[in-house]
């Protein structure tokens, strides 16, 4: 008898000895960015990570600054912090150093357990020089700025600059060999942003010297083989001639995105973490993916990761992961648009600024379900400044409240939610600002999904057909959906109404809810059911309240 115990005793401990070799395995693990089928996961300690997150301040980048931004962010039930590491603040004087607060904010992420993304405000952030320490920013002799049509010196520092780009390389890796040295065995870093919405207003790019000489080359090779010419035009020649009135614009993306690969690929060299850009965005409205849109009229930074440049931007920034849209565009339309050209095959989409006004709450679940690596609104803080109208007039818990308790659902379960959608399970919608109903074609189902309605009944029964549900004034509603089988779902969202009917294999058969569990996911990731939903509940389609609600559904045709 003694045997068999012994025996499994011994399988018992090398079991252990394997899962503690897998779990010290998975922590060593650089965190990546991985593609399969077209779709996108951002790999943390492993595993697909989901970025619940919220960006400081521009100016919280210090320690003093940290516990509003901590505190925020805690209220908001957010994982990830994105927050600057400005050029100015670690080097004030060439060659010296300082990182002392980067020391601080590493250490303190970690008793929070919080993952961080650091911005590095190196060269430009929003198009300007106002990170650059002060030795960069009053040498044009040796920085220059960039030159205008008139010959005038712009406000931007030139892509064309072999001083500026040089010092800022040096500054970049000095930086990510303090990350190595300091985070290289935890990984509380998770993911770099290269300078902060680049590009240029008011000017289409450098007319310098440098910056003429090259725009008469030939166009490479590889931004002709992502970026196509105009109808009628040459395969092939100067950026002139083969781009003609879009010359100007995607030279200059060219050249930025050149010189951010530069600077990227260097800190990569020292330190592997992915690396993205973030765009101030260009007006979505009538472009589709593919699409060539209008010329730049200095309607828009020109040169910057703009959707319809991001071909320029692969082929000369490789060490760049993927190009994110910074929203800050409430209009439900444009906020389908932006996400529809930023998501492809060869760019994840991440949203690493938005509005946080309440109005942007919605789309939380839209982008998650869509497949997104995460989500930031701009301006998770307690510091008391608000970026009002861009963002909400409040500073307090009230700002945060509207995006808290949506985080506050999917916190639980993000890993499991990010491997469903790499999986390509997950779908995601937000209620529209013209109110109408929306549909989501998933596999052997279909979503029908409306707003401002009764929890009971149905529109027509209603005396006055233009009476609406309480607190559905302004648009708030919204879903994520996870197919977890092929009839199962989980369903987490907020003043929506969700039928479900057959298609494909299920076309034209009686269905009806087979089980609708409500209840929430508990710090492990594991369901724990709080109640049935049937009769009076599951009558009139799944009606979730104001306040954000898990369901488990399971359906059945017969």
């Amino acid at each position: 008898m003694k045997k068999p115990a012994k025996k499994t005793a011994t399988r018992l401990l090398g079991l252990c000895v394997a899962l503690a070799f897998a779990a010290a395995h998975a922590a060593t693990e650089m965190p990546r960015i991985v593609a399969k089928d077209g779709r996108h996961a951002l790999m943390v300690d492993g595993a697909p990570y989901l970025i619940l997150g919220g960006q400081a301040h521009n100016s919280s980048n210090y320690p003093a600054a940290l516990p509003k931004v901590w505190a925020a962010l805690k209220d908001a039930h957010a994982n990830t912090l994105e927050i600057p590491v400005a050029w100015e603040q670690i080097e004030p004087r060439e060659g010296t150093f300082d990182f002392s607060y980067v020391d601080t904010l590493v250490q303190e992420a970690r008793k929070l357990d919080m993952r961080l993304v650091l911005l590095w405000f190196g060269t430009w952030k929003n198009t300007g020089a106002a990170y650059t320490p002060e030795w960069v920013k009053f040498d044009n002799a040796r920085f220059p700025r960039m030159i205008d049509k008139d010959g005038k010196t712009s406000y931007s520092h030139s892509p064309h600059g072999e001083a500026t780009l040089a010092a800022d390389k040096k500054a970049f890796v000095a930086l990510m060999e303090h990350i190595k040295r300091i985070d290289g065995d935890k990984k509380t870093i998770i993911m770099v942003q290269v300078e902060n919405e680049v590009g240029t207003y008011g000017v289409a790019r450098d007319y310098g010297a440098r910056a003429e000489s090259a725009f008469r080359q030939p166009v490479p090779a590889a931004v002709l083989a992502r970026q196509k010419p105009p109808a009628s035009h040459p395969r092939q020649g100067t950026w002139a001639e083969v781009y003609g009135e879009y010359a100007d614009q995607y030279f200059h993306a060219w050249a930025i995105a050149s010189y951010i690969e530069e600077i990227a690929k260097a800190g990569r060299a020292v330190y592997d973490l992915p690396m993205f850009v973030n765009n101030a965005l260009r007006d979505p409205a009538g472009v589709q993916p593919g699409e060539q849109a209008a010329p730049w009229k200095k309607d828009f930074a020109s040169g910057g990761p703009t959707h319809d440049v991001l071909g320029i931007w692969r082929a000369a920034a490789p060490h760049i992961e993927f190009a994110g849209p910074d929203i800050y565009m409430p209009e439900s339309n444009k906020v389908d648009a932006i996400l529809r050209q930023f998501q492809r095959p060869d760019n994840a989409l991440m949203v690493p600024e938005m509005g946080n006004a309440a109005g942007y709450a919605r789309y939380v679940y839209q982008i998650i379900g869509k497949g997104a690596l995460g989500v930031a609104p701009f301006g998770i803080d307690y510091a008391e400044y608000s970026n009002y109208p861009l963002g909400a007039k409040f500073t307090d818990k009230r700002m945060v409240e509207p995006f808290a308790k949506i985080y506050g659902v999917f916190a639980p379960l993000q890993r499991q939610w990010a491997k469903w959608a790499f999986e390509g399970r997950t779908y995601g919608v937000s209620e529209g600002d013209d109110r109408a109903a929306q549909h989501v074609e998933m596999d052997g189902w279909k979503a029908t999904l409306s707003f401002r309605e009764f929890q009971f009944g149905e529109r027509e029964y209603l005396r006055d057909k233009n009476e609406y549900m309480a607190g559905t004034e302004q648009p708030s509603g919204g879903v994520a959906i996870a197919q977890t089988g092929p009839n199962e779902f989980v369903l987490i969202g907020q003043q929506i109404r969700v039928k479900l009917s057959g298609t494909g294999a299920n076309a034209g058969k009686p269905a009806m809810f087979a089980r609708v569990e409500e209840g929430h996911f508990d710090a492990r990731g594991n369901w724990v059911m709080e109640r049935n939903w049937n009769g009076d509940q599951t009558d009139y389609g799944l009606n979730l309240p104001a306040t954000p609600t898990v369901l488990k559904v399971r359906m059945g045709t017969y």
